[in-house]
């Protein structure tokens, strides 16, 4: 009853960030529910489209180091608004990349990109655009979590906006192909493009640090920095990135997120293609599909930043206990190992499988997040994030391109569905692997204080 009576405006701040991360994947998704109609127009090998979702990787890999470090230093509110402003931008340029390719191609064709087509090298630049703005999102939205909540209600807080994943996942299989079929690929682009900037009216007004906020109560205040052993300020004190990698808990986290954040986007830029490579499924027809999938990993997300409440509420340190959840977690993407044999019978049951797997990620990276603010200050939040982010980023580029190149191979021979399968039994083991290297660097709860 307590909790009831404190006020709720760290709630209407965690909406916001839901909203951020929903129109964060509808961009991000366009381009994978386009791939079917762009590579018949343009004539891309399935090595030319991981050629451009790996430049989006490898760019919002790099960009995520200096995201977090560009969030921690010029404070959450301007670096977020900052962040959507270049994503939203990247997304709408997409619907250019045309001209785009022509201009780089006539400018630095003497570097060689001469030799790839014109609408690559336009959509390579536009993802990477695209990249560099969202690789903010997360960092930001971590720290305002850090900052609004307290430890207890953290991956809570994280599951809910990280569900909004799954909303834009959700709602862009729904929306995309009917825009690009009734009004053409390009205003696929430009509409979802501008929602980000609907957003930034919205959170420059509700948001403020938690030390200058007048919207909210000083007993909501006091419960949030209840369990905090420091008071969250808006502090843009730095923390030097090779002092964090001294740390077994920045690996740990970074292992994670290399290890599993491939598996997310394999299955976000993917599985389109693999509807269409394997069943035939292409068009307005992938719309239901998709959503189906994409709705099973909303129940992750929120569900897999509860349970670890569970064992928390049971005298477990917030660590230990999100540890605990996670392992069993872990477990739950071994069923996709049965998507190919099961999918000689129908589509529908790879697609639950693979729903069930990408809900268990969910869960996984709502509790993996939440880890960082576990065991570091806040002022140091943001950068160990982009850490992460980077070895995410770096981890999906390796899967995206090795995905690419198995995919060309086994189709020319014929066999493409090995190569889904050979690509599905890594998804599988990813989570596994990840959990018992993170226990072996961080066995116990050991949070940093000496920063």
């Amino acid at each position: 009853m307590i909790v009831q009576n404190i006020g709720k405006y760290r709630w209407t701040i965690c909406a916001l960030l839901f909203f951020a991360t929903t129109i964060n994947y509808l961009d991000r998704q366009v381009l994978s529910l386009l791939k079917p109609m762009l590579e018949e127009k343009f004539g891309w090998t399935n090595s030319n489209y991981a050629s451009i979702a790996s430049v989006f990787q490898f760019t919002y890999a790099i960009s995520m180091l200096f995201a977090g470090r560009f969030i921690d230093k010029l404070g959450t509110k301007k670096g977020f608004a900052w962040a959507i402003i270049i994503w939203s931008i990247g997304a709408i340029i997409h619907a250019l990349a045309i001209p785009i390719g022509k201009n780089l191609i006539s400018f630095f064709g003497w570097m060689g990109i001469a030799a790839l087509p014109i609408s690559v090298v336009g959509f390579m630049f536009s993802r990477a655009i695209l990249a560099i703005g969202e690789s903010g999102n997360f960092p930001a939205a971590i720290k305002t979590t850090a900052e609004y909540f307290p430890k207890k209600e953290r991956s809570l807080a994280t599951g809910i906006f990280n569900s909004g994943a799954n909303v834009g996942a959700i709602l862009a299989p729904l929306t995309v192909p009917w825009m690009a079929k009734n009004w053409g690929w390009e205003s696929a682009f430009i509409i979802i493009g501008a929602l980000g900037f609907v957003w930034l009216i919205y959170w420059l007004q509700f948001y403020d640090s938690l030390d200058t906020q007048k919207r909210i109560s000083t007993a909501e205040k006091n419960y949030i920095v209840s369990d905090t052993e420091e008071i969250i300020s808006s502090s843009t004190e730095k923390v030097a990135w090779f002092k964090l990698l001294n740390y077994k808990q920045t690996w740990a986290f970074a292992f994670g997120k290399f290890m599993t954040d491939g598996v997310w986007w394999f299955f976000l830029f993917w599985l389109p293609a693999y509807l269409k490579d394997q069943y035939g499924i292409t068009g307005t027809d992938i719309m239901i599909p998709l959503a189906v999938l994409y709705t099973m990993t909303m129940f992750g997300s929120i569900n897999g930043g509860w349970f670890p409440m569970y064992f928390i509420n049971k005298g477990y340190a917030p660590y230990d206990g999100r540890m605990k959840a996670m392992l069993l977690i872990a477990v739950i993407p071994l069923a996709v190992l049965a998507a190919q044999p099961l999918g000689q019978i129908s589509f529908w049951l790879p697609v639950i499988i693979i729903g069930i797997g990408a809900s268990a990620h969910q869960a996984w990276s709502a509790n993996l997040f939440t880890t960082v603010s576990d065991m570091f200050p806040q002022k140091a939040i943001g950068s160990v994030v982009g850490i992460g982010g980077m070895a995410g980023g770096i981890g999906g580029v390796i899967i995206t391109k090795t995905g690419g190149a198995l995919f060309d191979f086994y189709k020319a021979a014929g066999h493409i569905e090995t190569g889904y399968t050979i690509m599905f039994s890594f998804c599988a083991v990813a989570y596994l692997l990840a959990w018992m290297v993170m226990k072996s660097l961080v066995p116990k709860y050991k949070p940093i204080t000496n920063l």
